[in-house]
């Protein structure tokens, strides 16, 4: 049975979530589309003490921890160390906010829990103000890309084709959502 976004929640991450952060980066499905583990690891411990202001949380269902997900602020990376490598920064809102996420175990992939996730995140991220919200996809990342689209998002047409190896999309406010 697919998950409804009701059944998940967020947990945010601390230091005692590290060794489960610290497995789920090691396997195979994460390694494929994040960085190398430890790297990575640092960035969520620099996040969790205060360096980076990322919000990293772990996604919850039925109050058992099944994934990761993060997200930052794109007016904190339209500087000249991220523009380098991100040029297509400086054509967002500095407003804007992005989203990470990867489930953490593989036998639970392509089961709802990436878009239910996703769903439930957006609502919470717009309740909190947020209203331009995008996520960046290795374009080659079909099942993530499946999911993304099913939650809403949308690849942006103006930025296609000038984001190197990243898929940009946006969330598409649905017909029946109102501003809040």
């Amino acid at each position: 049975m697919r998950p409804d976004a009701g059944a998940i929640s967020f947990k945010p991450v601390t230091a005692g979530d590290y060794g489960l952060l610290r497995e789920w980066l090691n396997r195979p499905h994460m390694r494929e589309w994040w960085g190398e583990p430890e790297t990575e690891l640092g960035y969520i411990v620099d996040m969790v003490e205060g360096r980076d202001t990322t919000r990293p949380f772990l996604i919850m269902l039925g109050g058992e921890p099944v994934g990761y997900i993060q997200y930052w602020f794109v007016g904190h990376h339209q500087d000249e160390q991220w523009l380098n490598e991100s040029p297509w920064l400086t054509e967002l809102p500095k407003e804007t906010v992005g989203v990470d996420l990867s489930i953490g175990d593989p036998d639970r992939l392509s089961a709802g829990i990436g878009t239910a996730a996703l769903t439930a995140f957006v609502a919470m991220l717009r309740a909190e103000g947020f209203h331009e919200i995008i996520i960046d996809p290795d374009p080659d990342n079909r099942r993530a890309v499946r999911a993304y689209e099913k939650a809403g998002f949308l690849p942006i047409p103006e930025l296609e084709g000038r984001t190197d190896d990243v898929l940009l999309m946006r969330y598409a406010q649905k017909p029946n959502e109102t501003h809040i």
